[in-house]
């Protein structure tokens, strides 16, 4: 495990499936950056709509938008863009592929941050959503930096890395503070109506803490956020 340092200009991209799918742990990392400076964007692939047992899918999108919204102003990401693919159906296509690979070529990320494409995930199987989020941002950062695919999206942009997040054997990890992993846990805590409908569901100072306790095992540092780095 090697402590992960973005440098002066570093811009990250996270492209995931779902409203909350960042802030299990990965907001806590996305709060010390926006911190040091480092500018954050969201990229989610659908609303969320069928994320609530029972509840009406046209408000439920707009529910979850708000307080996706809501949890990244409090760890301090900026640009949010949800798309209109659906929840529950997101499917490995060249459209999806180019709705990411556009965002790419216009936000200019040097690091993409997705979660992670396993059938089964470190806590158990993977959410089919999830994985195809994964694998379509891997292709798509490729896409994206390949001048001959989607020339109608605009130049070409490489980014440099890619992180995955949840996933089997991370090897690198971003040293965090008290008060990145209680944004972080603020932000999880944001998503009232999707945890008001699992009752059950542990708080967000539990988990994002107990990754950031993880994390910071694996670096020899107190807290620490992990994941698995690719070069691109």
């Amino acid at each position: 495990m090697r402590e992960l340092s973005l440098s002066d200009g570093a811009r990250v991209l996270a492209v995931v499936a779902h409203p909350d799918d960042m802030e299990y742990g990965a907001s806590a990392a996305v709060a010390k950056w926006a911190e040091d400076g480092i500018e954050v964007a969201y990229l989610l692939l659908t609303h969320g709509e069928h994320g609530i047992a029972g509840g009406d899918p046209v408000q439920v999108r707009e529910i979850r938008a708000k307080e996706q919204r809501r949890a990244c102003d409090i760890v301090g990401a900026g640009e949010l863009e949800m798309l209109d693919f659906t929840d529950g159906l997101l499917e490995h296509t060249l459209e999806l592929r180019k709705a990411i690979a556009r965002k790419i070529r216009t936000f200019k990320p040097t690091v993409v941050l997705t979660q992670d494409w396993s059938v089964v995930a470190p806590w158990g199987l993977n959410q089919a959503d999830h994985r195809v989020a994964g694998m379509a941002a891997v292709d798509a950062a490729r896409d994206a930096g390949n001048e001959f695919l989607f020339p109608e999206l605009g130049p070409r942009h490489q980014a440099e890395t890619l992180l995955v997040t949840g996933a089997h054997e991370p090897d690198v990890a971003v040293a965090v503070e008290q008060r990145h992993v209680e944004k972080g846990a603020q932000s999880l805590d944001a998503h009232e109506a999707y945890f008001q409908a699992l009752p059950e569901h542990p708080s967000g100072a539990e988990i994002v803490g107990r990754a950031a306790t993880q994390g910071g095992e694996a670096l020899g540092v107190p807290l620490a956020i992990a994941f698995k780095a690719f070069d691109l």
